[in-house]
C-alpha cells in the first residue's frame, strides 16, 4: 500500500532516497523509514487507528448501517488530514461521484456560516500517484523521471514527468516538474540562472520514490518544511495538483485577497485569477501572487513561490497543510530558506527582481477624485490645498478628463484648461498624474481615432479564435484590448503617450481596469465552446467562469492564449508603461497599477482598489499593504477615506493619519459623493490632517532611504512587527499596527468614538516620536492616549532617523536642513543611514550619482560618516541633533572638538541646534 499521510506505524513504507552532501549519489535508504513529520504524530495516529478499527469491527458485527461498508483505510484518515478529491464547486458530491474517482466518501456535519469544511470526498492513502523511476546527478543538482502507471480522473494525464532540482544557493532551492516529452507553457519571467551548485545549503532534501514525494528539512532544526507525500501528485494537461504538510499555522501571502494578514487554515481556499471587483472577503481580487511566507516555531521562516500564471487556487486545512491546484503550465517551485522573514523576502526578490527606485515626489501626498467634472474644478482643489498650506505633491484625474472616456484624449469643453492646469502645477513644484485603461474604443468612424485605427492596422489587439479583434465593453462602450505581450504593442503605446504628452505633459500614469476588466462576460459574442473557456476544472473564481467580467480565455495573444497570460496582463501593461515614461521624460517612471503579478515592483506600485468609506476597510488596508510588502511591491497604499460611499469627518481624519504612513499616500473618492479632500472639513479636522501630512513630509529622507534599501537588496518598507521580532509569538497575528523599516512603529486608531488606542509594544525601549519620552516594554499591550488630532508613533531604541523641516511639496522640503533623531539603546548605542540623490534621475545608484551616509553612536559620541558623496549633498545641511535617552545631564557638548550650546530636558532628550553642517562632510559630536 502506498502511504500519503504516513499514518501507519506498521506495514510497508515508501522507499525514500536521501540527497546527501555534495558529490554523494542519492540512494534508496530502504523501506520502513519514517519521515519526521510522522514521528511526532504517533499518539494521534494510534488513537485514530484504534478508533477506526473499532468502528469498522462494530459495523461488520452489527450488520452495518445503510450503504456499502467503508474500508478501514478511509476511516484511518483524521478529518484535518483529508485532502479534497472532489473540489468542484456547484456540485453536490455524492458517494457515487466520489467513488468513481477512487476516493473515500464520509459525510461530516456542514460548517457554520456556509463555508466549506471537511471534504466528504478525499484521497485514500493508496490513491495512485507517480513513481520516481530514476534520479541522476547534474552539475547543479539532479534530474529525475516520474512515471504514472494508473490514470487519475482528469483528461489527458501526463504519464511521464521530468523532475529538475537545482541547489541554486545555500538558501534557495529550485524544484521543477514538467512534461518529459512535450513542451508546455511557462511564465515568460526572467529569472536568475545558477552557475554552480550550492556548497553549504542550510536545507536537506529527501525523495519518496513510490509514491513520489519531496521532503525538505531545515538542517539546523530538522524541521520538515515540505512533505508532498501527504496527497497524490496529479499532472494532467489542465489540472495540476500537489499538496504539502506545513510545519506551523502561521502562513502569510498568497494574494491578492482581502482578509487578515495571517491566513486562516480552517478549510479556506484562496483563488488567484485577476478580477475587477470591489475588495471583498473570500473573492479573488485584482492581482495574482502565488507566494507564501511561513513562520516556523522558534522564529525561523521560509517562503515558497510557484512560478505559474494560470488560474489556480490554494486550499488550506488545519492539519496544517496546503494544496496547490492550477489548470495549466508547469510546477515550478522556488523555496527560500531565510532563515528570518526579512531574508526570505530578499531571497524571493533575488528571483523576481528588486523594486524600482521611485522618484522622490512619488512619496509625497497625492490627491484625486472621480467626478471633479472639469479641469477648473480640479485646479480649484489644488489651489485650496495651497491656500491652507496643506502638503500635496501630485494632482490626479480619473476618467472624467477624457473625451467620451477614450484613452489619449481630453474633453475639449470641460477640460479645455487641462494643459494650463498642468503648467501651473509644475510652476508650484507639483506633478500631474492621469488614468489610462487598456480598453481602446472601437466604434469611432474610421480615421477619427488614431489609437484604434493604428492598433488595428498593426494587429495589436487580443483576437478571437477566428483571428478577429475581440470586442468587449468598458467605459467608452465597445472596446478592443491591447495585447501587451506583443513587443510591437509597446511601441504603439509609446507613440500614443508621446502624442498626448505633447499636449498634456503628465508626470506619471495610473493604469486601471487591467485585469483586464470587461463589462461583458467574454466578448460581445460570448466565448466559443472548448476546453480553454470551459476547462475540465475551473478554480473557485468569482462568477464561476474564467471569462466572468473579463475576456475569453481562448483569446489569442502574441505570446500565448489568454488562458495562460490573463494573470500577467497588468504586469505586461506596467512594463510597457514604465518603459514609455522613461523614453518620454528621461526620468524615473511613476506608475500605479491595479492588476499585478510577481516581479511587478520593478515597474509599478499598486493601490488596493475600489474600497469603501467604512472603518473595516481602513483596517483591511493594513494587511493589504503588508502583504504587498511581502510580494516585492513596496510602493502601495489604499484610497484614503475610502473610494465608494460617503465618509465622515472622524473616519476621514483617522484615515488620513493612517494614510500618511502608507508608502504610497493618496486620497481618492468616487463621483456623486461629497468631496473628501482635507480642505472641505472643519478647521480642527483640517488641521489634524495637515499636521500628520507635515509629519510624513518631515520623514521623507527616512522613507526615501527605506526605498533605496528596497531597491538595492529587497528590504521591506512597511513591515509587519513579526519581521523584527520573529521569536515573539505575540507579534505573529498583529495587523493593526506596522513598522516603517525596523524602527518606526505606527499605531493608528481604527475604531470610531474613541480617544485612546491599545497597541502592542515589543520588548525594549521605545521613544515617543514627538517628545522623546521613553517606554520600557516587556512585550505588552499598552493603552495610549489618542485624541482625534494625534497619531501614535514610536521610535525603536538603537535607531537614528534622518528627518527634514517639512514644506508643502517634497521639492521644497528637500532644500531644508536636516534634523537627526537619535534613539539610544539601553547600552547607549544607535545606528542609521541616509541615501540622497537628485530625486528623479535614472539609475543614480548604479551610476554613482548619490550620497550615502552612515550615522553611529557609541560611548556618547555621535559620528556621521560619508561613504559616498555627490554634488546634491553639498546643497543640504544638518542643523539639529535630537538625542533621546541621554540618562545624565551633560556638562558640555563638543562638535568636532569645539564646544556647542545645547538643551537638555527632564525626559532625557538632548538637543543640539544650529549645527550648520554640510551633508557632504563627516563630523563627530560628543557629550560629556
Amino acid at each position: 500500500m502506498k502511504s500519503y499521510q504516513k499514518l501507519r506505524t506498521a506495514g510497508p513504507q515508501p522507499a525514500v532516497c536521501r540527497v546527501e552532501e555534495e558529490g554523494a549519489s542519492p540512494m534508496p535508504t530502504g523501506r520502513g523509514k519514517l519521515a519526521p513529520w510522522w514521528v511526532g504524530s504517533g499518539l494521534l495516529v494510534a488513537a485514530v487507528l484504534l478508533s477506526a478499527i473499532t468502528v469498522w469491527v462494530l459495523r461488520q458485527v452489527s450488520g452495518g448501517w445503510p450503504g456499502p461498508a467503508l474500508p478501514p483505510k478511509c476511516l484511518l484518515v483524521p478529518e484535518s488530514h483529508r485532502f479534497d478529491c472532489y473540489p468542484e464547486r456547484r456540485v453536490v458530491v455524492t458517494q457515487e461521484l466520489c467513488e468513481s474517482r477512487g476516493c473515500c466518501f464520509i459525510e461530516s456535519p456542514p460548517p457554520v456560516g456556509g463555508k466549506r469544511g471537511v471534504p466528504w470526498c478525499f484521497y485514500p492513502p493508496d490513491f495512485p500517484s507517480y513513481t520516481l523511476e530514476s534520479l541522476n546527478q547534474t552539475a547543479l543538482g539532479m534530474v529525475g523521471l516520474l512515471v504514472r502507471r494508473e490514470k487519475a480522473y482528469y483528461p489527458r494525464d501526463i504519464e511521464m514527468l521530468r523532475l529538475d532540482v537545482e541547489f541554486e544557493t545555500d538558501t534557495r532551492l529550485h524544484i521543477k516538474i514538467t512534461d518529459a516529452a512535450n513542451l508546455r507553457y511557462e511564465v515568460p519571467l526572467e529569472v536568475p540562472r545558477a552557475m554552480k551548485r550550492a556548497e553549504n545549503p542550510i536545507y536537506s532534501l529527501d525523495f519518496s520514490r513510490d509514491p513520489f514525494g519531496v521532503l525538505l528539512r531545515r538542517r539546523a532544526t530538522g524541521t520538515v518544511l515540505l512533505n508532498t507525500t501527504v496527497a497524490p501528485l496529479i499532472f494532467a494537461d489542465q489540472f495540476l495538483h500537489i499538496a504539502t504538510s506545513l510545519p506551523s499555522r502561521f502562513l502569510y501571502g498568497l494574494g491578492e485577497h482581502r482578509g487578515p494578514l495571517l491566513h486562516s487554515l480552517d478549510w479556506s481556499t484562496l483563488t488567484l485569477w485577476a478580477r475587477d471587483v470591489s475588495p471583498t472577503e473570500s473573492f479573488n481580487l485584482y492581482g495574482a501572487h502565488p507566494f507564501y511566507l511561513l513562520m516556523e516555531e522558534g522564529g525561523d521562516a521560509h517562503g515558497v513561490f510557484l512560478l505559474n500564471s494560470n488560474a489556480m487556487e490554494v486550499a488550506l486545512q488545519p492539519a496544517p497543510a496546503l494544496t496547490w491546484r492550477t489548470i495549466g503550465g508547469v510546477l515550478d517551485f522556488y523555496i527560500f530558506l531565510g532563515p528570518d522573514p526579512n531574508m526570505v523576502i530578499q531571497q524571493y526578490q533575488q528571483v523576481i527582481g528588486f523594486p524600482a527606485m521611485p522618484p522622490f515626489w512619488a512619496l509625497g501626498f497625492h490627491l484625486c477624485r472621480w467626478g471633479y467634472g472639469s479641469s477648473n474644478e480640479t485646479w480649484q482643489t489644488a489651489r485650496a490645498m495651497r491656500n491652507y498650506q496643506i502638503p500635496q505633491d501630485a494632482q490626479w484625474n480619473d476618467i472624467d478628463y477624457m473625451d467620451g472616456y477614450r484613452d489619449f484624449t481630453f474633453d475639449p469643453q470641460k477640460f479645455s484648461s487641462l494643459p494650463s492646469l498642468v503648467e501651473d502645477l509644475h510652476k508650484h513644484g507639483q506633478r500631474y498624474v492621469m488614468i489610462l485603461d487598456p480598453g481602446i474604443s472601437s466604434t469611432n468612424p474610421h480615421g477619427s481615432y488614431w489609437p484604434f485605427d493604428e492598433g488595428l492596422r498593426r494587429g495589436l489587439f487580443l483576437n478571437t479564435t477566428q483571428g478577429q479583434p475581440l470586442i468587449g465593453q468598458v467605459w467608452p462602450g465597445f472596446t478592443a484590448f491591447a495585447d501587451f505581450s506583443n513587443p510591437d504593442t509597446q511601441q504603439w503605446w509609446l507613440e500614443n503617450l508621446q502624442r498626448f504628452h505633447a499636449h498634456v505633459p503628465f508626470d506619471g500614469l495610473w493604469i486601471d481596469m487591467n485585469e483586464p476588466s470587461n463589462f461583458m462576460d467574454g466578448s460581445e459574442d460570448g466565448c466559443p465552446p472548448g476546453e480553454l473557456d470551459s476547462p475540465p476544472y475551473t478554480p473557485a473564481v468569482l462568477g464561476d467562469s474564467l471569462s466572468a467580467k473579463t475576456v475569453c480565455a481562448s483569446a489569442k495573444q502574441k505570446a500565448s492564449v489568454h488562458y495562460n497570460l490573463h494573470n500577467l496582463y497588468g504586469l505586461m501593461e506596467a512594463k510597457a508603461t514604465a518603459s514609455a515614461l522613461i523614453q518620454i521624460r528621461g526620468k524615473r517612471p511613476f506608475v500605479i497599477s491595479r492588476s499585478t503579478f510577481a516581479s511587478q515592483g520593478q515597474y509599478s506600485g499598486h493601490w488596493l482598489g475600489d474600497n469603501r468609506s467604512q472603518w473595516k476597510d481602513m483596517y483591511y488596508s493594513i494587511p493589504g499593504l503588508l502583504s504587498f510588502s511581502l510580494f516585492g511591491i513596496p510602493l502601495v497604499g489604499a484610497d484614503i477615506c475610502g473610494f465608494s460611499g460617503s465618509t465622515s469627518e472622524e473616519l476621514c481624519t483617522r484615515w488620513m493619519q493612517l494614510g500618511a504612513f502608507y508608502p504610497f499616500s493618496r486620497n481618492h473618492n468616487t463621483q456623486n459623493e461629497k468631496a473628501q479632500d482635507p480642505t472641505v472639513f472643519s478647521p480642527a479636522a483640517r488641521t489634524a490632517m495637515k499636521d500628520v501630512l507635515l509629519t510624513r513630509y518631515s520623514l521623507l529622507p527616512f522613507l526615501y532611504t527605506l526605498f533605496h534599501r528596497a531597491h538595492l537588496q529587497g528590504d521591506t518598507v512597511a513591515r509587519p512587527l513579526f519581521f523584527e521580532f520573529p521569536w515573539d509569538v505575540a507579534t505573529l497575528g498583529l495587523d493593526r499596527q506596522f513598522l516603517w523599516g525596523r524602527s518606526l512603529l505606527v499605531t493608528p486608531v481604527l475604531e470610531p468614538g474613541v480617544d485612546s488606542v491599545t497597541g502592542y509594544i515589543p520588548r525594549g525601549v521605545w521613544y515617543d516620536f514627538y517628545t522623546g519620552s521613553s517606554v520600557n516594554s516587556s512585550g505588552e499591550m499598552l493603552k495610549m492616549s489618542a485624541p482625534l488630532e494625534h497619531l501614535n508613533l514610536h521610535v525603536r531604541e538603537g535607531a537614528i532617523l534622518p528627518t527634514q523641516k517639512p514644506e508643502t511639496t517634497s521639492e521644497a522640503t528637500r532644500r531644508n536642513p536636516l534634523r537627526l533623531i537619535v534613539a539610544l539603546s539601553q547600552s547607549g548605542t544607535a545606528w542609521g543611514d541616509l541615501f540622497w540623490d537628485d530625486g528623479e534621475s535614472l539609475d543614480t545608484f548604479e551610476r554613482g550619482s548619490y550620497s550615502y551616509l552612515v550615522f553611529n553612536v557609541t560611548q556618547n559620541i555621535f559620528t556621521s560618516t560619508v561613504l559616498h558623496a555627490s554634488a546634491e549633498a553639498t546643497e543640504v545641511t544638518i542643523s539639529t541633533l535630537s538625542i533621546f535617552g541621554v540618562r545624565e545631564p551633560p556638562s558640555k557638548v563638543l562638535l568636532n572638538g569645539q564646544e556647542k550650546p545645547f538643551s537638555y530636558l527632564g525626559n532625557q532628550v538632548l538637543t543640539v541646534s544650529d549645527l550648520g553642517l554640510s551633508l557632504s562632510q563627516g563630523f563627530s559630536l560628543r557629550w560629556l
